[in-house]
């Protein structure tokens, strides 16, 4: 009898020990998925609105477009046209720039080729 309550006791503790290593294993597949390169993203949008440069062509996330006339710590202002019409708005609101867009479309067209 006791033998068999042992077995019982040391299954149970298996079981136990085989669902910690499946969640640790769902929380590492979790970050590698999702939040790491959400990090990177975020990252990457950082690095672009830093490097920011007088003449830059850039696209707000309201889908404005124009260069740059003027950047401060934490703002820009950009012409929109011909009519040149001023623009001011945060950094952050600075969803691409001209040249990110280009990198970005040799990189689909040197994807397509291969």
């Amino acid at each position: 009898m006791s033998l068999i309550l042992t077995e019982e006791v040391a299954t149970a503790a298996g079981g136990g020990v085989s669902m910690i290593l499946m969640m640790v294993a769902m929380l590492a597949i979790f970050y590698f998925m999702i939040i790491r390169p959400e990090n990177k993203k975020k990252k990457q949008a950082e690095d672009m609105r830093n490097s920011l440069s007088l003449g830059d062509e850039i696209t707000t996330i309201g889908g404005l477009t124009g260069k740059i006339v003027q950047i401060t710590e934490d703002t820009i202002t950009f012409e929109t046209g011909e009519d040149r019409v001023r623009i001011q708005a945060k950094k952050w609101s600075i969803s691409t720039t001209a040249k990110m867009e280009a990198a970005e479309a040799a990189a689909a067209a040197q994807k397509k080729k291969k």
